[in-house]
Formats: structure tokens, sequence, C-alpha cells
């Protein structure tokens, strides 16, 4: 039987704008609406507003919630207070990441997390099958139900202040429920994004969304706002070095194969590899600790390569080279690049690298027969 793509409760909303629709994980989603330059540009200068309804959307809720999921994260989330969010990693036995998740502390008994969308279903499962035995704490998979609207940009917060006020503009990884507003809106809002710039992402009933997204079009216009794709939505994020769930690592568990080709097993990492500070926090324990903890005197990291000159664009699957020459040592895979619209459509990417130092000169393999010369450099790119 075909699986017929889910439309979020704004699709005819992407409709009006012109957007152009593909299927992305099973969901019908806009790659664009006037190109992916114009509105990564616009996002980095002005204000975007992304319909990622996609993603998942879970309530951990009990008494020992933070231990508990302490215990299965590479996080501490006991080290956040309420009205914060923070990243995590959670791994399988062996190590492998499984997925990664932003989560947000509603109070000292609920937190909730929002899973990557292809991950929705599995991630729900390894949480349930690895809650305490005492039942102490449970799990409400809200996804269904919610729309998730992200603002992002530098006039981000002016954007959310002119259509729901401006008690609910909020800082870079604070959160709480969305205060009362003359639109009526209600959810939950968080001051977090995949852009790298500032901004929110809001979680409302999907009854709420078409409402705030027109009003947030109408009003945001006058600041420079525009509606923006999952195809800028990718090149913000490899800007700025963020993973991305199934293209930078794969959890075995999955049995599937990336769609490019990459020797068998590249993409299975752990958090060590990946080079993710942010999300690791090595004193306390917690599922794959001790593989993290072997990796992390390893020499293989994820890092990114910026092109010294014009030529094909890095692409997932390029081998990485110590020399222009195409039969030289391969050190590496890229896994995510693209052309950089804010470096003026200079070619980047982010790669697994093995014994690579930043400022070394690398060449990626972007045909048969043409290299492409580049240098290791350090993320965000910009």
């Amino acid at each position: 039987m075909e699986n017929i793509p889910v439309r979020t409760s704004l699709y005819e909303s992407h409709i009006e704008c012109g957007a152009k629709i593909v299927d992305f994980h099973g969901f019908e989603l806009p790659i664009w609406y006037s190109s992916i330059k114009e509105e990564h540009m616009a996002t980095r200068s002005s204000v975007g507003i992304f319909d990622v309804s996609h993603m998942g959307f879970f309530r951990f809720v009990g008494q020992n919630v933070a231990d508990w999921l302490s215990g299965i994260g590479t996080q501490d989330f006991r080290k956040f207070t309420k009205g914060s969010c923070g990243y995590t990693h959670f791994l399988d036995e062996d190590g492998n990441l499984i997925d990664d998740m932003i989560f947000a502390v509603k109070s000292d008994n609920e937190i909730l997390g929002v899973p990557n969308a292809s991950m929705v279903s599995t991630m729900l499962e390894w949480f349930e099958g690895h809650l305490p035995d005492d039942v102490s704490v449970e799990i409400h998979d809200e996804s269904e139900g919610m729309s998730i609207i992200a603002v992002q940009g530098p006039k981000s917060g002016e954007a959310i202040s002119r259509v729901i006020g401006e008690n609910n503009r909020i800082g870079r990884f604070r959160c709480q429920e969305i205060a009362n507003n003359d639109l009526g809106i209600t959810g939950w809002i968080q001051g977090t994004g995949y852009t790298g710039e500032k901004g929110a992402e809001i979680f409302i009933p999907n009854s709420q969304a078409t409402i705030l997204w027109k009003e947030l079009i109408s009003t945001g216009s006058e600041i420079g706002l525009v509606p923006v794709g999952l195809g800028a939505r990718d090149t913000l994020r490899l800007e700025k070095g963020y993973l991305l769930s199934g293209q930078d690592f794969l959890w075995p568990g999955l049995d599937t194969s990336p769609e490019v080709n990459l020797p068998e097993g590249f993409l299975y990492r752990n958090t060590a590899e990946t080079d993710v500070p942010f999300g690791l926090n090595m004193n306390h324990e917690f599922i794959g600790k001790s593989t993290v903890e072997k990796s992390l005197d390893n020499s293989l990291r994820w890092a990114g390569i910026r092109c010294v000159g014009r030529g094909p664009s890095p692409r997932p699957g390029h081998p990485v080279l110590t020399s222009e020459s195409v039969d030289s040592e391969i050190i590496g895979y890229v896994t995510s690049g693209a052309p950089s619209p804010s470096l003026g459509g200079i070619g980047i990417a982010m790669a697994y690298l093995d014994g690579a130092e930043i400022g070394q000169s690398v060449w990626i393999k972007a045909s048969p027969r043409r290299t492409v010369e580049a240098v290791v450099v350090s993320t965000p790119f910009l």
C-alpha cells in the first residue's frame, strides 16, 4: 500500500505563498517560495518563518524525570533549571548515536522534547523501552496535534512582539508558556532554532497555526519577514555546522542505508566523533558512555571544510583526499555540503576526517577526474 504524504495544518498557506512542495520524510513541505538564496539571506539579515510541524513533540512527566533522562542521554538534565532549554544525544548500548534532541524544562516534573521528523516513532519506542520499572515517568506523544512555527533572524524578536506581544519575546535557550495576547494564541515558546540566528520556535495547537502564520506574514512584511522552505533551512544550518539526523549520522538500528555512496557503517557515530561539545556532559553515567570515553582520544572527528577556489560544490559522499591527485589517500568523506549563500557561493562542507588539523589543506574528490582544493576550518563557518 502506497504511503500518502502528510500535509501539515499550514499546507494551504504554503500554496498561497507560492511554495514549491516536496515530499520530505513523509510530509508535504515547501522546499522554497522564491529561491533558496533569497530566503537564506533574508533570514540572516532580517527574519524568516518556517513550518517545522514535521518535527515531533514529546512530554516527559514524572517526579524523577530529570534523573531518568540524565541516565539515558549524554546531557545532564539535572543541571538545567525551570525555563531553560538544552541539547542532548541519545546513544544505544554500543555508543551509536540514535538521535539528537532539543529539550525544554517546563517544571521540576515535566520536560519537553523535540525529536527529529524521521525519528519520532523510533524514539518513542526507544524511550518506552527504557522507562523506569517503578513507572515514575510517563511519555506523552503530542506530535500529531501540534504545529511548530520557527521565527528566525536578527529581527525575530521584533516580529514576535508585533504579533503576540512583547511578553512573548524570548531569550536564547529560554522557554515559557505563551503569555496572553490579542490573537488568542496559546501553547509554548522557546528560544531555539536550526539557523544559528536569534529566534524562537512556537508550539501551538493545529487549529491556531494558520492564524499565527498569516498574521506573521502580514505584520512582518514591514520588517522584511519572508516564509522560508527546507532548502534554505539546510544551508542555514550547514553554515553553522549543525548535525542533520539521517545524513550526518545514522543509527544502525534503523537497518537502512544512506542515500549517498559511503563505506558501510561510515555514518554510525558517537557523540565524541560528532565533536558537538555542548550536547555532552561526561560527569554523569549514561547509556553508551564507555564508547564515548574511548573515542575522546581518537583522531577522527566531524569537521568543517571550506573550498579555497571555485569548482564543483562539495556534496555528501565526496571523498576527502590528502593531495590533489585523485588517487591520493582518503582521510574521510563529506556528509553535508553545498554552496554557502552568505559566503558568496563558496563551497562548504562537513566531513568525518581522520587525523586532520585546523588549517590543513585537503582536496575534495568532486568527480572521478576532478578535485577541488579546500581547507579544514573550525565551525561555524560565519
